[in-house]
């Protein structure tokens, strides 16, 4: 039987259970934790927005609210450039039970460092590859996918580079791939064709936000490439309002019978420290951000979807079957 890497070790495929395919227990900015590690120590003021410690806290709390409505497995697509961290993983599953698949690769819209900048994406995929069969961070944790992106500035030649290197690592190991993607920069079309040129098959390509947008148009170009789709970011209302985004899975799902290449996730994201918490509230207050949580899935997109008319058997499809499927693939 097929496994797949969790952070507390292989597990057998069938047994991911109901999947939340995208979702981050915490995001932060790596070098400035680096950097200036006590920063959030401060009583007053402190430069992050969680001190140290409550941001496991809360992504205990969030997990915890996960396995409480049924969720068994997360894909945690948390990369270099997002903070990383196996080990606080790893502690968060073990406390609340929730499986939690881990990933490698950069998560990047263009910057890279010079490390990078002065190396070929077949030497880049070497650590992409290092991560899948040795281990992550030192560990004995191996990722079960390759995470990359492509975001506003386009797949310029940094994103390139890196989408290249995705490919190798995932020909050489059998690795899937998740790929960020931005609809309204038209991203979607670019990187598939990248991976195929790379000779990917698209049954391990994973084209992350396409529900950011209702061009129904645009999503079938993708889906028609034969590659999975995630409508992955109820509750940010920033990218599309969220009965768009319903709207667009019930015609994809029940109308155009799609089920069977797409995840529904929500990006959640525990903790971050990309704004400071002033701004995060104002954006909470104008509307960019409605229920968004890990919770949002299970507790409200799916209840309303099983009352508009999705089967059961759609339903597994969608939230147990397919993440077997690309894992596995």
């Amino acid at each position: 039987m097929a496994q797949v890497s969790t952070v507390t070790g292989m597990v057998d495929a069938e047994e991911l259970g109901t999947t939340l395919i995208h979702e981050h227990l915490r995001n932060q900015d790596e070098a400035v934790h680096n950097q200036w590690p006590q920063a959030g120590a401060a009583k007053e003021e402190p430069p992050h927005e969680v001190a140290p410690g409550e941001d496991y806290d809360i992504a205990v709390r969030e997990a915890k609210a996960a396995v409480d409505l049924g969720i068994k497995t997360i894909g945690e697509p948390t990369a270099m450039f997002l903070g990383r961290d196996v080990g606080f993983m790893k502690r968060v599953s073990e406390e609340t039970g929730l499986q939690i698949v881990p990933c490698t690769g950069i998560y990047t819209y263009d910057h890279l460092p010079q490390f990078f900048i002065n190396r070929d994406p077949d030497q880049i995929a070497e650590l992409f590859v290092a991560d899948i069969e040795q281990g992550i961070q030192g560990t004995d944790i191996k990722a079960a996918f390759i995470k990359c992106a492509a975001d506003e500035p386009g797949v310029n030649e940094n994103i390139e580079k890196i989408h290249r290197a995705a490919a190798r690592a995932s020909l050489k190991t059998g690795t899937p791939i998740m790929a960020h993607s931005r609809p309204a920069s038209d991203t979607g079309p670019r990187q598939v064709e990248i991976f195929l040129e790379e000779g990917v098959e698209p049954s391990k390509i994973q084209i992350a936000h396409t529900g950011d947008t209702d061009d129904l148009d645009y999503i079938e170009g993708l889906l028609e490439k034969g590659v999975w789709i995630g409508l992955d970011r109820y509750g940010l209302d920033l990218f599309l309002p969220y009965d768009k985004r319903q709207a667009t899975a019930k015609e994809l799902i029940m109308e155009r019978g799609y089920a069977d290449r797409i995840f529904l996730s929500a990006d959640s994201v525990a903790t971050t420290d990309w704004f400071p918490p002033n701004v995060i509230e104002q954006l909470i207050a104008a509307g960019a951000a409605n229920d968004w949580t890990i919770r949002i899935v299970p507790e409200k997109v799916l209840p309303e979807l099983r009352e508009a008319g999705m089967s059961e058997e759609q339903e597994r499809t969608m939230m147990v079957d397919n993440a077997v499927s690309w894992l596995t693939a």
